[in-house]
């Protein structure tokens, strides 16, 4: 996906970019494919691919929310950035928290925050449940791309989200996984209101999209240890 082609697939979902923010994809772009280098942080290593796989992918998101009507968003498992860091960029209204457990990583994605000079954003470096234990039914949005399986991806994000608000996982083809997903939602007060599937341009890799609204507080003692969760699971599958 060329520059030309990604600005046309951006519009097509109904996002304006304005000179100014197509600078900062493109510096994003470029300082990390740089980073890449010399630092493990993504396997995609050409400036077509990032286009595509990270920048497209990462606004797909815009399919199930309309973000200019929220406030504040959480990025679990950010990795290098997506999709929260695309989203600080086209939406810079929005309070971002990017998380991920990867030193490494934080450490560029503060360096890359410096560089375009953003604002209201923070990268941190930390488990998703021990922050979720500190900030339970606060945010608007959290969002998780190409992480974990779902069933242990909603019980670390689905306590971060606050009455009313959204946890929006981006997967590949999850059909199975969101059957597996069902009774943690109920457990923790979610409703799945719609799943979004569809193909990205060009290579048609199949996406799907999860829009799970919180309808009450998180439980006590959740969320529990990622191992516990994972235990759990393993119990429930035999």
């Amino acid at each position: 996906m060329n520059k030309e082609v990604f600005l046309e697939s951006v519009k097509a979902l109904g996002v304006e970019l304005s000179n100014e923010q197509v600078d900062q994809l493109e510096e994003y772009a470029k300082y990390l494919l740089e980073y890449n280098e010399h630092t493990n942080l993504t396997a995609i290593r050409n400036y077509d691919e990032v286009l595509l796989k990270h920048f497209y992918d990462s606004l797909t998101i815009v399919k199930a929310i309309d973000l200019n009507k929220q406030n504040s968003l959480v990025d679990v498992g950010t990795g290098a950035g997506f999709p929260g860091m695309v989203l600080k960029i086209v939406y810079p209204h929005l309070h971002v928290v990017l998380i991920d457990s990867n030193n490494k990583k934080v450490t560029f994605l503060r360096n890359l925050i410096d560089r375009l000079k953003l604002t209201d954003i923070e990268a941190i470096n930390v488990r998703s449940e021990d922050y979720a234990h500190d900030h339970l039914d606060e945010y608007d949005i959290v969002t998780a791309r190409a992480v974990t399986t779902l069933p242990v991806l909603t019980e670390l994000c689905l306590p971060m989200v606050k009455i009313g608000g959204y946890f929006i996982p981006m997967k590949a083809n999850c059909d199975e996984e969101i059957n597996l997903s069902t009774d943690i939602i109920k457990t923790i007060n979610g409703v799945i209101k719609e799943v979004i599937s569809f193909n990205l341009p060009i290579e048609e890799a199949q996406r799907t999209i999860i829009k799970i609204k919180k309808t009450n507080k998180t439980p006590n003692n959740y969320p529990r240890s990622y191992d516990k969760i994972k235990k759990a699971l393993k119990k429930h599958s035999k």
